[in-house]
């Protein structure tokens, strides 16, 4: 994409995670005209861990140097159940998701993406018990968030033991919290043969980002568009009907990442998205 262009996606670094640093992966992107960023967490290209409070301001002020927006902070969320049967394992993965949150707003990244977790598939808990946890889980995290500067962003998973937005959005207002968004991702919707359009309008209310990617609905994928069958053509006049204004952001997982990220933000412009933020 020409640097004068107006961008019309947003970019995750999940395909960069292995072989980039956070901030090669922003000097790459933004030298291609983006400018919305959303960072995934990861050993070796961004750990809140390992890094030191020099390490945190040295990445903001790079990416404010480039002219780039850490608009979100995610994570590899299949590692990550705040919903486990064991105590000591949901200890571990909030002590984990209260690091990013820091380093959100540490960041000036306006929320966090977080998944409700995950049920055993072979003998899951009761759902009470389920939501109790994930509940628990929101307590903590909720006011810490806040105080950061951040937010946190539920994301509609597969994997989940909430899967359909419907059910999440239903947790989540029994949960009774403003201050928690979500994030529709349109691949996880489709993978489990979800309307996407009636998807995000039941969405809408907390509606903060939308995550694009392609798969069919048979093996889960987060693929370059093109590879799947998401009819990605009633995204756009929905999020016109709703008045979403916030960029798209592309979550492809590829292994020509340059390329077929390329790729897709060019099919998805001909499917109908452009900008809508400036």
């Amino acid at each position: 994409m020409s640097s004068a262009a107006q961008p019309v996606f947003g970019m995750n670094s999940y395909s960069y995670t292995i072989d980039h640093t956070a901030e090669a992966f922003l000097t790459k992107l933004a030298g291609r005209g983006y400018r919305d960023f959303e960072l995934m967490v990861y050993p070796g290209h961004m750990w809140p861990k390992a890094m030191s409070a020099a390490d945190r301001v040295n990445l903001r002020r790079h990416a404010d140097s480039l002219g780039a927006r850490i608009v979100t902070i995610n994570m590899p969320n299949i590692d990550v159940n705040i919903a486990a049967a064991s105590d000591d394992m949901r200890a571990l993965c909030l002590d984990h998701l209260e690091r990013i949150v820091a380093l959100a707003g540490e960041l000036g990244a306006a929320g966090v993406v977080v998944g409700p977790g995950k049920a055993n598939p072979l003998l899951p808990m009761p759902r009470d018990q389920l939501l109790g946890h994930f509940f628990r889980g929101l307590e903590r995290l909720v006011p810490l968030a806040k105080k950061a500067g951040t937010r946190l962003l539920a994301e509609n998973m597969p994997f989940a033991f909430l899967p359909g937005i419907a059910d999440l959005m239903a947790a989540l207002d029994t949960f009774g919290s403003d201050d928690i968004g979500v994030v529709y991702d349109v691949a996880n919707g489709h993978f489990i043969k979800e309307d996407i359009a009636q998807g995000i309008r039941i969405a809408k209310p907390r509606l903060a980002l939308v995550h694009l990617s392609d798969t069919n609905q048979r093996v889960y994928r987060h693929d370059a568009v093109g590879l799947g069958d998401v009819p990605f053509d009633v995204v756009p006049p929905v999020l016109a009907e709703i008045g979403h204004r916030q960029l798209p952001v592309l979550e492809i997982i590829a292994a020509h990442a340059d390329t077929q990220i390329e790729d897709s933000a060019r099919r998805l412009v001909q499917a109908g998205f452009k900008s809508t933020n400036g």
